[in-house]
C-alpha cells in the first residue's frame, strides 16, 4: 500500500495561514526576522558557553544541546514556509514531507525529554548542592544528552513510517503550515483511529512522563527552598530555576494544549497559530530568557564584549 500511496501522491499542497497576497508578505518579513533573531540567538548562546570555561558546567551543557535542538527545528520548519509565503505553487514532494515530519517531530520529541533531563539537574544543584559535581558527572551528563535524542529520534522514526504507509488516495491539500503529524493523517482515505490511538500513546510518554518528571522535581526543588531560612539564599535558589521554569511553562503549556487530545483538538486556525508559537517564537524566546534571567550567562555577555571592545580599541589605535 505504501508504494502505491507514492504513486496516487507525488506531492502535497501546504495551505498555510493564508491565501491573501498582502497577508503572506507582512507575514514573510515578521518570520523572516523572527527565524533571523533565533539563528543568531542560539548560536551565540552556543559560542558564548563555548568560550567562557566558566559555563562548562551541566547546566549549560544541556543549553546548548536545547539551542541546538531550538535552532534546528525552526529551521526544519520555517525556510519552506518563508519559500510558500512568495510562492504560487506551494507544494512540497512525498519525500520532502516526510522527511520534514521526521525531523520536526523528532526535535519536539527531543525538547521535551532534555527539558526533563535539566529539571532534574536543577533538583541535584538545589537538593543536594554539595554532591552535585558527583552526581552529574560528565559521563552521566552525555548519557542523559543522548537519552534525549535517541528517545525522541526513535518515537518519530515510528510515528513517520506508520503515518506514510497510509493510503492518501488523491489527498494532497495538507492544512496546516508544514507536514505536521495530524494534519497528515487526516489526509488518510482509510479508518485512523489506530493512528491517533498510537498519537496519544506517543504524547503520553514523550510529554507526559517527562511532564510528571519536571513536576516532581519542582515539587522536591520547592519544597527545599522554603526550608532555606536566608532570604539571600532562597533567592538565589529560585534563580537558579526560574529560567527553565518559564521556558517549561511555555514550551508544555502550548504544546500540551495542541496535542494531547486529538479528538477534541483546537481549530484549525488554532493549531497553525500554535506551531507557530512552537516552531518560530519559541526557538527565539529561550536564548532571550537564559539570557536576561541568568546572572551567570549575562556576567558571561559582558565579559564577552568588554574583551571584544578592549581588542577594538587596540586595533584603532
Amino acid at each position: 500500500m505504501g508504494a502505491d500511496n507514492q504513486t496516487w501522491v507525488r506531492e502535497f499542497i501546504l495551505l498555510g495561514l493564508s491565501s491573501d497576497w498582502d497577508t503572506q508578505v507582512a507575514l514573510f518579513v515578521l518570520f523572516s526576522v523572527a527565524y533571523l533573531l533565533t539563528v543568531l540567538g542560539n548560536v551565540l548562546i552556543v559560542l558564548l558557553i563555548r568560550l567562557d570555561r566558566r559555563l562548562h558546567t551541566p547546566m549549560y551543557f544541556f543549553l546548548t544541546n536545547l539551542s541546538l535542538v531550538d535552532v534546528s527545528y525552526a529551521t526544519t520548519i520555517v525556510p519552506q514556509m518563508l519559500v510558500h509565503f512568495l510562492a504560487e505553487h506551494k507544494g512540497i514532494p512525498y519525500v520532502s514531507c516526510a522527511a520534514q515530519l521526521f525531523f520536526s517531530l523528532g526535535l519536539g520529541g527531543i525538547e521535551f525529554v532534555l527539558l526533563a533531563v535539566m529539571a532534574y539537574d536543577r533538583y541535584v544543584a538545589v537538593c543536594d548542592p554539595l554532591r552535585y559535581s558527583v552526581i552529574m558527572h560528565r559521563g552521566l551528563c552525555a548519557r542523559l544528552a543522548i537519552t534525549s535524542w535517541v528517545s525522541g529520534s526513535v518515537n518519530s522514526l515510528v510515528q513517520t513510517t506508520i503515518t506514510f504507509q497510509l493510503p492518501m488516495c488523491m489527498n494532497k491539500y495538507v492544512d496546516h503550515i508544514s507536514c505536521e503529524l495530524l494534519a497528515v493523517v487526516r489526509l488518510a482515505c482509510v479508518d485512523t483511529s489506530s493512528n491517533e490511538v498510537a498519537i496519544m500513546v506517543s504524547s503520553i510518554v514523550l510529554l507526559m512522563t517527562p511532564f510528571c518528571l519536571i513536576l516532581l522535581s519542582y515539587v522536591r526543588i520547592i519544597s527545599t527552598i522554603l526550608k532555606i531560612q536566608a532570604t539571600e539564599g532562597r533567592q538565589k535558589a529560585f534563580h537558579t530555576c526560574a529560567s527553565h521554569l518559564t521556558v517549561v511553562v511555555l514550551c508544555y503549556g502550548m504544546t500540551i494544549f495542541t496535542y494531547i487530545q486529538p479528538n477534541s483538538s483546537p481549530s484549525m486556525l488554532q493549531e497553525k497559530l500554535l506551531s507557530v508559537f512552537y516552531a518560530i517564537l519559541m526557538p527565539a524566546l529561550n536564548p532571550m530568557i537564559y539570557s536576561l534571567r541568568n546572572k551567570e550567562v549575562k556576567g558571561a555577555w559582558q565579559k564577552l564584549l568588554a574583551q571584544l571592545s578592549g581588542l577594538t580599541s587596540k586595533v584603532a589605535t
